[in-house]
């Protein structure tokens, strides 16, 4: 099957290069490396895992998300699970944390693609916690066992639980993350995107909203604005209450569009596909998705696979495919 991930372009001045080869891992000086771990949803599936995002850049490693598989895919691209300096949660769905224990617990071991010193550092909205605190609780057999048996330090097992609210929630080596609140529905709160900028570059993760006029503004003249999307075919809409109501909590690719319209990044990407089908009626396909988004936007569009890479650099946007599988 052709890859669906190929960059879409419109428009005669192109601001982003192709390489067919895999980006070397980490950034340089001034550059922002990207990957997308995870653009599935809840649905499982062995080609799109659950959402997660890599982003690294002044000697920062930061994962925004963290979904089914997600510590699968940081070894895929060559990142050792105990460097993570930082993992940020848009909201707690359980598919945007369930890969949490295992990158937590996993990165603690002493492993070559672990081995984490200090503890795992975790900032969240409202409720994270708690969540986190119950999560330890859950885990205490596994941790004092491994303490007691295999004389790892339970500090290094440690959660660090920072709570946030909308501003910059973190700011170090020239890397700062500002968090911004987006609209995933009026009892789904609080959710949040994220906008990470290092230098003159920046890169933006939507997280799960509707339209949103504030990610609008946060995202306006990001390099990389990376957006969830989610669809159906209107036979199915119209017979799903339920297919109703988690289109009415995400952006559709025609609204997508006019995001991406507004914003006018360097490249828009899409992840975290929520492409709704039944037995009687399929889900829309990438392609559709694509289709969609053209009645409203004609600029630079990647459709995202797992594993599929970005470097920001003074040039622009470079990307690639993940590996052949």
């Amino acid at each position: 099957m052709k890859r669906l991930a190929t960059v879409v372009l419109a428009g005669a001045a192109l601001s982003f290069a192709f390489h067919g080869t895999s980006v070397a891992q980490g950034a340089g000086p001034g550059e922002i490396r990207v990957v997308l771990l995870g653009t599935g949803s809840p649905l499982p599936s062995v080609k799109r895992f659950g959402p997660a995002v890599l982003v690294q850049a002044g000697g920062k490693t930061l994962v925004f998300d963290a979904g089914r598989g997600v510590a699968q895919r940081l070894v895929q691209v060559g990142v050792r699970l105990g460097s993570i300096d930082a993992l940020f949660l848009t909201h707690l769905h359980s598919d945007h944390l369930v890969g949490l224990p295992d990158l937590w617990l996993t990165g603690w071991l002493p492993l070559p693609v672990a081995n984490r010193k200090g503890p795992f550092r975790v900032y969240g909205p409202a409720g994270t916690a708690s969540f986190l605190q119950n999560l330890e609780r859950a885990h205490e057999w596994d941790i004092a066992t491994r303490v007691a048996d295999q004389h790892l330090s339970r500090d290094d097992a440690k959660i660090a639980a920072k709570e946030f609210v909308e501003g910059v929630v973190y700011d170090e080596g020239g890397v700062k993350v500002t968090a911004f609140m987006v609209d995933h529905g009026e009892l789904i709160k609080p959710a949040f995107g994220f906008r990470v900028d290092y230098g003159a570059r920046s890169v933006t993760v939507s997280g799960d909203t509707r339209p949103s006029d504030n990610l609008i503004r946060h995202a306006a003249g990001t390099d990389l604005l990376i957006h969830q999307v989610a669809a159906a075919k209107p036979e199915l809409l119209a017979a799903s209450k339920a297919v109703q109501l988690i289109l009415a909590h995400h952006t559709k690719p025609e609204e997508a569009g006019v995001v991406f319209s507004k914003t006018k990044p360097k490249l828009a990407v899409f992840y975290h596909f929520s492409l709704q089908g039944s037995p009687q009626v399929p889900a829309p396909t990438e392609q559709d998705v694509l289709e969609m988004t053209r009645k409203t936007y004609s600029g630079p569009l990647v459709l995202g696979e797992d594993l599929m890479e970005f470097v920001l650099t003074e040039q622009g946007v470079k990307q690639s495919g993940g590996p052949v599988r």
